[in-house]
């Protein structure tokens, strides 16, 4: 889907994602020592607003224009110290500018993209990495198609953990976490999917190597 479709997708419904933070967002981060953070493809901005309420100085990017719109107003509603934490930049996952100094995190969650171009987000997100800075890469696991519920229904934007290790693999980013984990749908907060049932999705964490 592109810019213009995903515009649209927003357009037509409030809170797409519902305002809570993704469960394995919260599992794999809570207790981090919070610095900088990168959201990509941050949509309307829900985990890195609960970054952000946790201490996080977060910059949230995508290429909707209409979920960044959302993700300022929702932001105008917090208290100042959070809102004050958060920058929101229109751009696109494969070829943003990186920073001098890196980011200490950052967060890649359903980022659902043809092969090529999840390669491309990817590697661009381990090299906005500062020196000992977490990559945390959440997506439908393309197992979920045959033996899970909801998400995309075209294997070629779904991945498996293996795919996330192979598109890194000259990276040397040391391996914390990746496996496919089961989610429940229907019981979050917020839940705006009428489907109900177990999900399947790929969960990897790496770290960059202090220097």
């Amino acid at each position: 889907m592109d810019s213009q479709g995903w515009d649209d997708r927003y357009a037509a419904s409030e809170l797409v994602w519902g305002a809570a933070p993704n469960r394995w967002v919260v599992d794999e981060l809570t207790g981090h020592a919070p610095g900088h953070a990168l959201d990509l493809a941050a949509g309307e901005g829900r985990n890195a607003i609960w970054l952000a309420a946790r201490g996080w100085e977060v910059t949230g990017l995508d290429f909707s224009a209409v979920a960044l719109e959302r993700a300022e107003r929702l932001t105008a509603e917090l208290p100042d110290e959070v809102a004050d934490r958060l920058t929101w930049r229109h751009g696109d996952a494969r070829a943003f500018d990186l920073p001098a100094a890196g980011y200490d995190l950052v967060l890649v969650a359903y980022l659902q993209l043809p092969a090529q171009d999840r390669r491309a987000a990817l590697r661009r997100a381990a090299e906005a990495l500062a020196p000992g800075g977490t990559l945390l890469v959440i997506g439908h696991d393309l197992s979920n198609l045959t033996d899970g519920v909801g998400g995309p229904q075209d294997p070629a934007v779904l991945f498996t953990p293996e795919d996330v290790l192979a598109d890194l693999a000259d990276h040397h980013l040391r391996t914390v976490r990746a496996e496919r984990v089961h989610r429940t749908v229907g019981d979050e907060p917020g839940h705006r999917n009428a489907l109900t049932g177990v999900a399947i999705d790929a969960v990897v964490r790496l770290e960059r190597g202090a220097e």
